[in-house]
């Protein structure tokens, strides 16, 4: 049996992810084949990373490179995750084991499955208890990372809304299924490095265009995380891709790929898959909600925060107005309206909260739930359907300009904190 709802996860992680312990029941002698900072990846982690690589691939049927160029794109990606482990680390970032299991109590139920059932299920598959609990773990520490450093800090203001809406009103909006190959640059490349990669992306592209598959040659020439499934972007919106791509995209056929495209990233070779037209007209369900919030933080700790809600549950069973308890005793900014959040469409508020949120019926309240905020007690006090045509759109372009910006900034980013860090590379010493 395949799980549907971790399959992206355990892609992720095994495109990214590092082993931190191998199997105890393994007694050889491993090797340092990579010194990051002051961390390691050993030749056992190298190994089960390229192992589970290798049976993504084929399960994918996309052809493997040659093992030794498979090895070093695997290393290289290894480092990168360890250069932003190792900073999440160093401003605080740490997923306990509460979080942890939570987490996977999620994708356990998204499933359909008791955690039992689902340990059970990974066994099958030959996937260690251990290394996906290890896994997710790096995976939530490295999305909280993208998060706190890059996404909290891109604002997109209404100027910037309205002037992509007037330049793109009377045209059809488009979505683009894609796959990429990306031929990165080091920061500050000299003019010897970019014509080596640019030669090196032409390469690739002759190669395509002699008739090779292109998930094939990604997972060759590629140095993006997605290499090794074949480049797969999947369906992206228009007004998340820079323009520059958005405009050659306009103009291919399903099928066909770009011209080199030059990036301060490096080279890119995109083929469009599929596109079609977004939905014009959108009616929604909106919830009318309001909370209490517990945020912790070095003097609340999750416990406390969870027994103050759970007093407060038993006071609003006694008779307390729910308004009243908000004002005396959130953190959020809603206090003062008595937590009342208003009516709230389907994207604007985490996960976790939405759920919780949407298996209330008007008039019902919330046991305490948990969210990246802290911890909420939630009621519903009504529903309705809007039709939400110009403000989702202006939900929409926002969050595709802030996809965009989130990307190219974060691509920067991720190349500075890379050339920043001391790495000495040991496979040739084998």
């Amino acid at each position: 049996m395949k799980l549907r709802h971790i399959s992206r996860a355990l892609a992720l992680v095994a495109l990214i992810g590092t082993s931190q312990l191998a199997s105890a029941s393994i007694e050889t002698i491993d090797r340092i084949v990579a010194v990051v900072n002051k961390s390691v990846v050993t030749q056992q982690e190298l190994d089960t990373r390229i192992s589970s690589i290798r049976k993504n691939m084929e399960s994918q049927r996309i052809t493997l490179p040659p093992a030794a160029v498979l090895k070093q794109q695997v290393l290289d990606r290894m480092i990168l995750e360890l250069v932003q482990v190792q900073y999440a680390d160093q401003i605080g970032i740490r997923i306990d084991d509460s979080q942890l299991e939570r987490a996977i109590g999620r994708i356990a139920e998204q499933n359909k499955m008791s955690l039992p059932q689902f340990r059970e299920t990974l066994a099958k598959q030959d996937i260690s208890w251990k290394s996906f609990r290890e896994d997710i773990r790096r995976e939530i520490t490295l999305t909280r990372l993208k998060e706190r450093e890059i996404d909290n800090r891109i604002i997109i203001s209404d100027n910037e809304i309205d002037e992509y809406i007037r330049l793109n009103t009377g045209k059809e909006q488009q979505e683009f299924r894609l796959a990429h190959i990306l031929v990165s640059l080091p920061e500050n490349a000299s003019p010897e490095q970019i014509t080596a990669k640019r030669t090196r992306a032409l390469a690739a592209i002759e190669e395509i265009k002699s008739g090779k598959d292109f998930a094939s040659i990604a997972a060759v020439y590629s140095s993006a995380p997605d290499a090794t499934s074949g480049g797969s972007l999947g369906w992206r919106a228009a007004g998340s891709l820079p323009p520059a791509f958005t405009q050659l995209l306009e103009k291919l056929n399903p099928g066909e790929i770009t011209d080199l495209v030059r990036s301060p990233g490096g080279f890119h070779i995109v083929k469009l898959l599929e596109k079609r037209n977004q939905e014009q007209k959108t009616v929604v369900e909106q919830t009318h909600a309001r909370h209490i919030l517990i945020r912790t933080n070095e003097l609340v700790s999750e416990g406390d925060a969870r027994q103050r809600l759970n007093q407060l549950l038993d006071r609003l069973k006694n008779g307390s107005k729910f308004e009243e308890l908000a004002r005396l005793y959130s953190d959020d900014g809603s206090a003062s309206k008595g937590g009342d959040l208003g009516w709230l469409t389907p994207g604007e508020t985490v996960p976790e909260f939405e759920t919780a949120m949407n298996a209330l019926k008007p008039g019902e309240t919330s046991q305490v739930i948990q969210s990246p905020f802290g911890l909420h007690i939630i009621q519903v006090l009504e529903r309705r359907s809007q039709d939400m045509t110009k403000e989702r759109e202006r939900f929409r372009v926002r969050n595709e300009l802030k996809q965009r910006k989130s990307e190219e900034q974060f691509e920067d980013w991720l190349r500075q904190q890379r050339d920043r860090a001391f790495v000495e590379l040991r496979l040739k010493d084998e």
